[in-house]
């Protein structure tokens, strides 16, 4: 398996270098202007960009072109952002820890959740608690996110103001702005522990309860299908008929032996979860004002911002080739009988 890690963190670069000539080719249809504004690394340089055309040859044929381009990516220059007035690593970097809090507690969650009720829905087929299920899946896959998340928003906001919108209360955001409270990582309840203070930690998390929800709600119910399904076929296998007549004890069967092998397509699944999230943690940042990564993106893509749209695409594909490199591990991990040589 080590030999297994060892090739695929080898391709990996070979995978984000051809990300980055997609990314780029598709920015062949834009103009040398558009071209330039992401080499530029100030609003003063934005000003000259005929100079910026001749400097790093956009002008000049395809692979000149990627070659210089690749040369400043590398280098930490992904453009100058107009929808943020700085450089768009700048503005990554601030709102990136943002967007990833959210997205560690909408994954685990979720994943947890819809494991969960998959395995109980198996176990119980055709029960109460199997019909339940299959009606939760129904309407959370059917469901909007966006409508989730407005009806959450005027319920638990409006209604019972009982969850907060943002990222914590006003009073200790302004306590992180002024350096009353010292930021560590930029997520506001790891900071809020590492600064001893436990009344931030639960004021991040009262903040977090409707964004969570409503991706659990939309996002479990696809787990919780393809879960039942696969461990409806796997509890009906020879092995599990032969553990039980061995007497092994029905939670052992259930969770130890059908549901280890009838997990695998759900690795499957949470490494496509994670290409998706980061679609559904940008609409939800917009709908409950958290300024991570979406609500920079979404209006500068509106506003033709070309360099925050590139950089956001560039960071994108690194994620995505990263979740698949995990998801081939864990495959290894959870069912041995898959080869890796």
């Amino acid at each position: 398996m080590t030999t297994f890690i060892v090739r695929r963190l080898l391709q990996l670069p070979i995978v984000l270098l051809a990300i980055s000539l997609l990314i780029f080719g598709m920015m062949q249809f834009l103009t040398p202007e558009q071209r330039a504004a992401t080499f530029v690394k100030s609003e003063q340089q934005a000003q000259h960009l005929d100079q910026v055309i001749r400097q790093y040859n956009l002008d000049k044929g395809f692979f000149v072109q990627y070659g210089s381009w690749l040369k400043e990516v590398l280098h930490g220059n992904l453009g100058f952002s107009k929808q943020s007035h700085e450089p768009v690593l700048t503005t990554i970097a601030k709102r990136l820890p943002v967007s990833t809090e959210l997205a560690l507690y909408m994954f685990f969650p979720t994943l947890a959740f819809g494991i969960w009720m998959g395995t109980m829905a198996a176990i119980h087929r055709d029960k109460l608690i199997d019909q339940i299920v299959r009606v939760f899946a129904i309407a959370g896959w059917s469901l909007p996110t966006f409508v989730l998340a407005i009806w959450l928003l005027a319920v638990l906001y409006g209604y019972l103001h009982c969850c907060g919108i943002g990222r914590a209360d006003d009073k200790y955001m302004v306590m992180f702005a002024q350096g009353t409270l010292k930021t560590y990582t930029g997520m506001i309840t790891v900071d809020g522990l590492l600064n001893g203070r436990f009344d931030v930690f639960l004021s991040g998390l009262k903040h977090l309860v409707m964004p969570v929800l409503t991706y659990m709600v939309v996002a479990s119910a696809q787990i919780m299908r393809v879960l039942r399904s696969s461990m409806l076929d796997v509890l009906n296998s020879d092995y599990v008929r032969t553990a039980r007549a061995k007497g092994l004890p029905e939670r052992v069967v259930n969770l130890k032996h059908a549901r280890r092998n009838a997990i695998i397509p759900v690795v499957t699944i949470a490494g496509l979860m994670i290409a998706f999230m980061i679609e559904g943690v940008f609409f939800i940042e917009i709908i409950f004002n958290i300024p991570g990564l979406g609500q920079w993106s979404i209006p500068a893509a509106i506003q033709l911002d070309f360099p925050a749209v590139i950089g956001i695409a560039l960071l994108t594909g690194v994620s995505v080739s990263l979740a698949n490199l995990a998801v081939d591990i864990l495959y290894g991990m959870i069912d041995p009988r898959i080869s890796f040589q």
